[in-house]
């Protein structure tokens, strides 16, 4: 009985830990267990308590306000330059930045697919045409499109399911030693040439967008005070599974070290000599599930941001609404199946997502401090402690991105 009703009141949790786990992600995790085996799993320890504390508070303030997070930006700044800005920022790093990351999103879910298929493809004006591509961009329509909450929120939670289980099931074919996980997990150390890589699984984990994502969906759940406590329980579940999954993926290459591995779908025809067909088969559908549900949740967050940042409505069948996910998701197709890759957009969405994330904790970190915003809810001492820390590691985020971007070699 108590599994039905945690089960009934799941809430937006399983759509940020798909938003998280999407292609980036895996490949970053792939990296770093077939690099480093086992000794960065302490970095997504540290992002899954990043994640939590950041997610909660926004999920409060979308609770308590019952607006989205770029609507609550928009009304709580007064000073008309510093909102200006910070509009621009928003839009550039969630709406731009999605649209050039939406390729990449689907791509990953095709790797998945063409692990099992092959690659199907048409001739059309002189383009080869992907047509996993398409399909792949076609589910992801048609379950925006429908514009039911019910629905998303189910169809993200049995991929999520799949998506952990082929992970997971892939991770312990690999026959993983338990000791040096816990010490992996546990103990921080710092490999040569490790650094970006543990930038790298901090930074896909603890992302932008699901904080306005988080603020947006909890209040087509939940519209009480009473509801916070299950608002929080539904975060804390929801991450936790998301950082196994992730540790699962690193696990699964760490089984691979030393080999020439750069995706998840080499992880997959690798494995397949040593552990049998099954392996090559989950891994193939864990990544087609993390595409997925990436192609569907980024869109979804620019949608969101946009209509915040323009006092749009923000209902899943606004016009408005649909025609920002709509563009998103239909510039990802296009990019994906003809195989460009809008590297100058990429790089400045990079920018500027990794300017925003120090930005937005600061931001978040004032408005849940508001006794005008969030009343008796506000934060208290020991949130403000850990969110000041979560802080400091978000400063360092967004100077490794620049420094990536940029070559400065602070580093």
């Amino acid at each position: 009985m108590k599994f039905n009703n945690w089960f009934k009141n799941i809430g937006p949790g399983p759509l940020i830990a798909a938003a998280f786990i999407g292609p980036g992600s895996v490949t970053v995790c792939t990296l770093a267990g077939a690099g480093f085996g086992y000794a960065l799993l302490w970095a997504l320890v540290l992002s899954i308590v990043a994640t939590i504390v950041l997610q909660e508070m926004s999920a409060r303030l979308g609770i308590i306000t019952q607006k989205g997070l770029s609507d609550i930006i928009r009304t709580e700044i007064k000073h008309p330059w510093f909102k200006g800005f910070v509009i621009v920022l928003m839009l550039s790093a969630i709406v731009i930045g999605n649209a050039a990351y939406e390729a990449g999103n689907i791509s990953g879910g095709v790797l998945g697919l063409q692990t099992v298929l092959g690659n199907p493809t048409v001739n059309v004006f002189g383009y080869s045409i992907n047509i996993l591509s398409i399909i792949l961009g076609g589910l992801a329509f048609v379950l925006l499109y429908l514009g039911n909450y019910k629905i998303l929120e189910r169809v993200l939670l049995a991929l999520v399911i799949l998506m952990s289980l082929a992970f997971l099931v892939s991770a312990i074919l690999t026959q993983p030693d338990v000791v040096s996980i816990f010490k992996g997990a546990f103990v921080p150390s710092f490999p040569d040439n490790s650094l970006l890589l543990i930038i790298g699984l901090i930074g896909t984990t603890v992302v932008p967008y699901n904080l306005f994502l988080h603020a947006s969906l909890v209040k087509e759940k939940w519209n009480k005070t009473s509801d916070l406590g299950l608002a929080k329980k539904d975060t804390i579940i929801a991450v936790v599974l998301g950082g196994v999954v992730s540790m699962a993926i690193i696990v699964s290459a760490a089984s691979m070290q030393g080999n020439n591995i750069s995706n998840a779908s080499d992880l997959a025809k690798s494995l397949e000599p040593l552990f049998g067909s099954f392996a090559k088969y989950f891994l193939a559908i864990g990544l087609f599930a993390a595409g997925l549900t990436s192609a569907i949740t980024a869109p979804l967050a620019a949608a969101y941001v946009a209509s915040g940042c323009f006092g749009w409505s923000s209902h899943l069948k606004s016009k408005k609404f649909q025609s920002v996910w709509a563009i998103v998701l239909i510039l990802g197709v296009i990019f994906s199946s003809i195989g460009i890759k809008p590297i100058d957009i990429i790089k400045f969405a990079q920018v500027s997502n990794g300017i925003l994330l120090p930005f937005m904790a600061v931001i978040l970190l004032w408005l849940v401090n508001k006794s005008s915003v969030l009343g008796a809810f506000k934060n208290s001492l020991k949130q403000n402690i850990l969110a000041i820390l979560i802080l400091l590691i978000s400063i360092l985020l967004s100077v490794a991105t620049i420094n990536k971007i940029f070559n400065f070699n602070l580093f």
